[in-house]
């Protein structure tokens, strides 16, 4: 396939997916001819396709490649029985999953750096692009989020320069079921965690830690994998081909971190590698889960050549990524607070950073039941241990559920009873915009609220601004 190297006209079939229009962006900037498909969209989404400037066809149909694409590329959300889907079959069109346009059109010529893990992808990805920047390496990048450091989700970056990928363990495409990350040729590889989840995907923890042994036979003997001490992710050591770096809180790690103290909103933490203290760091990432991606990005930098102030200062100087702790309303002396966090582990860690950023204020989550998983009964237990650290609990609806049998549905009235043993304020919620609602009018000044969600959430952002708006202007 080395002829995907050469430049093109290329379609993006469900261009709207994240990692879609990062990748429509990066075929531009090396100099190929963009068109793409996909359904209605809505910001940001919406926006960071317009920003493309290319022509995007809304819907999916055969007349969509009427103008010749040399090469489809096929969104995982896109399956048999899509009319783009079965005329490219028909037509015999050249056809490829995004992981496989990646690695011929920009991986082979680069060296990939990739972030893999059940949590802290995007935040580590985006993090790890920006310290590379910062100590000169001018990375590509391909980031799952919006980062706030840079103008676009993704960069080509030089021929031969390092290319930090967030590596996904979701499948590829309809007729490609392999983890996305068994293409991304990785020479550095993290991986931040590693625990059940995508349940429409894989069976069992046991196929999940299969796929990421896998993952490791890619890396070659002279390059590196960084694995998180603190958790199961260590495990992967003895299945490494390549020499390996532990980073984290445990004693044993070869990069070490001790927790300082949040001032003004930033954390502080003291680093120490190989027992030797490396330095002090502070950050806008706060709470524990963000300062091990923190770590794994020093140890990135570190082996890639980058130098210790330039770490220091990049970790220092980081905005984040859209929906990663962003604050996105300050109203009625109340913040709200915009999470992407949605496994079970991602809700307790954020909400102890959230407790950890403003302590001894109110904490009200709101949580949207969204993901493949989390919609099912498989985390009933596990979300309620999760959501445990709150004052206030509000359940917002399950996302499709009617595509659920009810005996595989999550239980919100079980979750919320669990929760209120707990004595854990807890109710379940139908109505979106009457939740939004008594949140504003029952709110306090201090009050933080907490929205967690992988989605829309039936467009509650939207409720808050515009009641926030309506109040200033009487």
């Amino acid at each position: 396939m080395a002829g995907m190297q050469q430049c093109g006209k290329v379609h993006f079939s469900g261009i709207g997916g994240t990692a879609m229009v990062a990748g429509a962006r990066l075929a531009l900037e090396a100099g190929w001819e963009v068109r793409g498909s996909d359904n209605p969209l809505y910001p940001p989404t919406s926006e960071m396709v317009a920003a493309l400037g290319v022509p995007v066809y809304t819907g999916y149909a055969a007349e969509n490649l009427t103008w010749g694409p040399d090469v489809v590329v096929v969104g995982n959300a896109l399956s048999r029985g899509n009319a783009e889907v079965e005329a490219v079959l028909e037509q015999g069109v050249r056809y490829v999953s995004f992981p496989e346009w990646l690695k011929e059109s920009v991986l082979r010529t680069r060296r990939p750096v990739a972030i893999c893990g059940t949590h802290g992808k995007t935040t580590t990805t985006a993090l790890t692009a920006h310290v590379l920047e910062t100590c000169g390496l001018e990375p590509g990048y391909l980031i799952g989020g919006q980062p706030l450091d840079f103008p676009h989700s993704a960069r080509l970056g030089a021929v031969g320069a390092p290319f930090v990928v967030e590596g996904d363990e979701y499948d590829s495409a309809f007729f490609d079921k392999r983890a996305k990350f068994f293409h991304y040729l990785p020479r550095v590889a993290v991986v931040t965690s590693m625990e059940f989840d995508h349940g429409d995907i894989y069976p069992d923890l046991a196929a999940i830690e299969l796929a990421f042994q896998r993952m490791l036979r890619q890396i070659p003997q002279g390059g590196r994998l960084l694995l998180c001490a603190d958790n199961r992710a260590a495990s992967l050591a003895s299945h490494a081909f390549s020499p390996v770096t532990t980073y984290g809180f445990d004693t044993d790690a070869d990069w070490r971190g001790e927790m300082g103290a949040v001032q003004a909103g930033k954390q502080w933490m003291t680093v120490f590698r190989e027992g030797e203290q490396w330095g002090q760091v502070r950050t806008s990432l706060v709470g524990r889960h963000n300062l091990q991606n923190v770590l794994a990005a020093i140890g990135v930098a570190d082996a890639l050549g980058g130098a210790r102030d330039a770490i220091v200062s990049a970790l220092e100087s980081f905005q984040g990524v859209r929906r990663r702790m962003e604050v996105f309303l300050e109203a009625g002396g109340v913040t709200y607070v915009d999470d992407f966090a949605h496994h079970p582990t991602a809700i307790r860690e954020t909400i102890a950073a959230a407790r950890n950023r403003w302590p001894g204020q109110r904490l009200r989550v709101l949580f949207e039941p969204r993901s493949n998983t989390t919609v099912t009964c498989r985390f009933q237990d596990a979300l309620g241990e999760g959501l445990a650290g709150a004052d206030e609990v509000f359940l917002g609806p399950i996302y499709r559920a009617e595509r659920i049998a009810p005996e595989e549905r999550l239980d919100r009235a079980e979750l919320a009873r669990t929760l209120r043993a707990e004595t854990v304020e807890a109710v379940v919620v139908d109505d979106v915009q009457a939740m939004a609602a008594k949140i504003v009018e029952t709110g306090q000044p201090g009050d933080v609220v907490l929205i967690l969600s992988n989605g829309a959430f039936g467009g509650v952002y939207e409720c808050f601004r515009e009641m926030a708006a309506q109040a200033a202007s009487n």
